[in-house]
């Protein structure tokens, strides 16, 4: 077994990506971020969409900075895609999904295929955003540009083609399209005949780990590791115990367990719970919660108006004001797009009769305390599917390091909450990357070395009489 090795992780984010070198010799690892840059995607020709010109341009620079490396491996957000023509060229730059192509069609999709027979081929959960529904408002919207498709790749398989030229897919974030076919992990034929849309335009799928080129000028091996950054997170988890549950928690919340098989029932559709699959071949069963894009875009939209806050100022302006007086769902779907965040938490208290919250500090808290419920209403959604008690929340990512946000969701879901590792994402990536070189025997060891080198904070449940007559309030507000 090799002992040494220098492994290079682009983690790219819907605000921002990273380029983080990792070096692992003899027993020892270390890492470095090299490299940080915007993701700034705007409207053009008519859709809200990604810039992989400018992407693909910091991408370069963070190789240059890197110098020499073993591998190099890329891991992003879900769903979006590239669509490439017969002679292999990017026919646009790829559409966000929170731009508004797909509004509607989800709801004319499930009168081709209803949603139980769609959700027991994919387990996936029934998103407008999802891959297929997006190639759907491009089969209506946009014809002739369907038939110029040769080839669709997910964004970091996209990333992967336009370094080195391999044509895959990769299994995460391929079970993220509603196109993969559970528990075997195949493309879904019957649903693209039942859609009419055209099979070959589907790559072959790749295992989390494999090779699929190497790196011109460099030599450097172009690996397929989880694609899907909430699999990378979760490679990253320190202690996978029966009782663990993990919310990796950034732009989105993805709240779930580690399974050996999907759950495809009804019961799973309905709770609103997808199967995704993980780099370790086992299913991350999980809940998609609208996450910290709430106060991502609640701080630019201040900024916007004058108003600069830090996120530190925006933490300790909540933690200031008057608790558990109003509540938002955060996955209400009035506050998915870009705009004034704020503006429609005061409308959607007002509109359910609640305390409308007047100043920065009280929206802040509002949608603090409103995660933090959110979150346990998952937890108990998860319990209920799975037939598990969980007794620990481990929290992945950047949510990680939102003390505030961390104790109030102990409190409020009654658990154990450990926070840590801040970067899962890039962590798990390296991880995977040591793993497919041969020079970890294991995830399984990668993450034992995880929870050794990295710092974790502990969170116990306090005040819990106050937070449970709040989530009888607030689950009286879901069913509304």
């Amino acid at each position: 077994m090799k002992r040494k090795a220098t492994v290079l992780a682009f983690d790219l984010g819907g605000s921002s990506g990273r380029a983080i070198r990792g070096v692992y010799d003899n027993g020892s690892f270390s890492w470095e971020e090299l490299h940080r840059f915007e993701n700034n995607p705007s409207e053009r020709d008519g859709h809200f969409r990604w810039d992989f010109g400018e992407l693909m341009r910091e991408i370069r620079i963070g190789i240059e900075k890197a110098g020499d490396f073993d591998s190099v491996a890329f891991d992003t957000w879900g769903v979006d895609f590239g669509l490439l023509d017969e002679d292999g060229r990017l026919l646009a730059d790829p559409v966000h999904y929170r731009d508004g192509r797909t509004d509607g069609v989800l709801a004319e999709a499930l009168q081709t295929m209803d949603g139980e027979t769609l959700y027991g081929e994919t387990g996936t959960q029934l998103l407008q955003i999802n891959t297929l529904f997006q190639l759907l408002a491009l089969q209506k919207q946009e014809p002739e540009t369907l038939k110029k498709v040769k080839t669709l790749l997910m964004m970091p398989d996209l990333f992967r083609y336009c370094l080195c030229g391999g044509v895959s897919s990769e299994r995460s974030a391929a079970s993220t399209a509603q196109l993969l076919r559970l528990p075997d992990g195949e493309w879904s034929a019957s649903i693209l005949r039942a859609f009419g849309l055209p099979e070959g335009i589907l790559p072959p799928l790749a295992e989390s780990g494999a090779p699929v080129g190497k790196l011109p000028g460099n030599g450097a091996l172009v690996l397929a590791t989880a694609g899907h950054d909430t699999q990378c997170a979760v490679a990253a988890l320190p202690d996978p115990a029966p009782d663990a549950a993990f919310l990796s928690c950034g732009t989105w919340s993805l709240l779930g367990c580690e399974l050996d098989g999907p759950i495809l029932t009804p019961e799973s559709m309905r709770l609103g719970l997808s199967n995704e699959w993980g780099a370790n071949g086992k299913i991350n069963y999980l809940k998609n919660i609208i996450g910290l894009w709430l106060i991502q875009e609640s701080r630019r939209a201040w900024k916007r108006a004058g108003e600069s806050y830090s996120y530190a100022d925006l933490e300790r302006l909540a933690l200031a004001a008057e608790p558990l007086r109003c509540f938002i769902d955060p996955d209400d779907p009035v506050f998915t797009p870009p705009g004034d965040l704020p503006g429609r938490v005061q409308d959607y208290c007002r509109r359910t009769g609640q305390y409308v919250p007047q100043t920065v500090g009280e929206i802040m808290r509002c949608i603090y305390e409103s995660l933090a419920l959110k979150y346990r209403f998952a937890i108990e959604q998860l319990q209920q599917a799975t037939g598990r008690r969980f007794g620990t929340l481990h929290v992945l990512g950047g949510g990680a390091k939102d003390g505030l946000l961390c104790r109030m969701t102990a409190d409020a879901a009654g658990l154990r909450v450990v926070a840590g590792p801040v970067e899962a994402t890039a962590l798990g990536n390296l991880m995977l990357q040591l793993v497919s070189l041969g020079v970890l025997p294991s995830l399984e060891e990668g993450r034992r070395l995880i929870a050794r080198q990295e710092a974790l904070r502990e969170f116990e449940p306090e005040k819990t009489e106050a937070w449970e007559t709040a989530y009888q309030t607030y689950r009286k507000l879901l069913a509304e």
